[in-house]
């Protein structure tokens, strides 16, 4: 994993549940704006499949591990997916809750899998 995309990873995806959450306890439906959220975390997940597929072969490999990452990284590749099921099945305030805080859990996926990633031990 790289750092820096890490961070920009971790803000984003707490930035877009904490509107989520907000909107979705202030009474608003799912809309494009909190679904564009889950959405931008899911493709931001999948391009870190991507950097944790090239990253060993450029001599960046997990000090923990790996099996441990990428159980990480897959399961939370599923999660804003079914948020955003659940939001389009259940399209009432509470399932904009929910894409909120499946967001939030993205955040410490992530945190999680960086220090999987870079701070742990075998």
């Amino acid at each position: 994993m790289i750092l820096g995309f890490t961070i920009v990873q971790v803000v984003i995806a707490v930035a877009a549940g904490l509107l989520a959450v907000v909107l979705g306890l202030a009474g608003r439906k799912p809309s494009d704006l909190t679904l564009a959220g889950a959405a931008i975390v899911e493709l931001l997940l999948v391009a870190q499949v991507v950097v944790a597929i090239v990253a060993p072969f450029a001599g960046n490999e997990p000090s923990g591990n790996p099996y441990e990452f990428w159980a990480y990284l897959i399961s939370a590749l599923f999660i804003p997916l079914g948020a955003v099921i659940w939001s389009f099945v259940d399209r009432g305030r509470w399932s904009t809750v929910v894409v909120g805080v499946g967001n939030l859990a993205i955040a410490v996926m992530l945190y999680r899998m960086e220090i999987i990633w870079s701070v742990q031990g075998m």
